[in-house]
């Protein structure tokens, strides 16, 4: 997959819907009825990080849920990318950029929505074709105001941010014009996963599908 490929690719997944679910997966027997009542209130593009034992078995069980995109996170290594790869995952995301993962995803051909923070990162990841990118950490690196400042200089790059959004401020975030989408763990609170209150997931996720984007992001 070339870079533009990539770049394609990772759009179209972020245009699926406003808002792309960063989840913690602990039991990866919930994973299906996760993802269902996700999708089912309108957000079939999920972010699994790789930050718990079950997120790999979690990616394979939501792979199989219908409407669902599913993506790994957390993405570090090469060896992120292999097993990624390996669960079903259909993108990756990272928080950053190193030359060994962009490598990897590139070999592999999974699309990446990579990490940057600063306009050198962006300018990095830009380099090597990637003209979708994740403004992360999003409200510590500066907030709404550092990623409109952004948008001068690098108006070619659409942004997903995340880190620090919830449904207090997705909205101010979708409004900048350099934003495609958001991303958020709001919409799936650990509690209400545990209890399977699947119902109540997909009321949060029909909200969050309804929230406004920029016409120009």
């Amino acid at each position: 997959m070339t870079a533009e490929e990539s770049s394609r690719a990772i759009e179209a997944v972020c245009r699926l819907a406003p808002v792309m679910p960063v989840l913690v997966v602990e039991d990866a027997a919930m994973a299906p009825r996760l993802a269902a009542a996700l999708v089912a209130g309108g957000l079939p593009a999920l972010e699994v990080t790789l930050r718990t034992p079950a997120a790999l078995e979690a990616i394979r069980a939501m792979a199989d849920v219908p409407g669902a995109v599913v993506g790994a996170g957390t993405l570090l290594t090469p060896n992120d990318v292999k097993a990624a790869v390996a669960a079903g995952a259909r993108f990756g995301v990272s928080p950053g950029a190193t030359p060994r993962l962009l490598d990897a995803v590139a070999e592999a051909g999974l699309p990446l929505l990579a990490g940057a923070a600063t306009a050198s990162e962006v300018m990095a990841l830009l380099e090597r074709g990637h003209r979708v990118q994740k403004f992360f950490p999003a409200e510590a690196a500066g907030g709404t105001a550092a990623l409109r400042a952004l948008g001068g200089p690098l108006p070619q790059v659409a942004f997903c941010p995340t880190g620090g959004i919830g449904p207090g401020n997705a909205a101010a975030w979708l409004a900048l014009s350099n934003v495609i989408c958001v991303g958020g763990s709001w919409v799936a609170p650990p509690a209400h996963i545990a209890a399977g209150r699947w119902d109540e997931i997909t009321a949060i996720a029909s909200a969050a599908a309804n929230l406004v984007r920029s016409p120009h992001g």
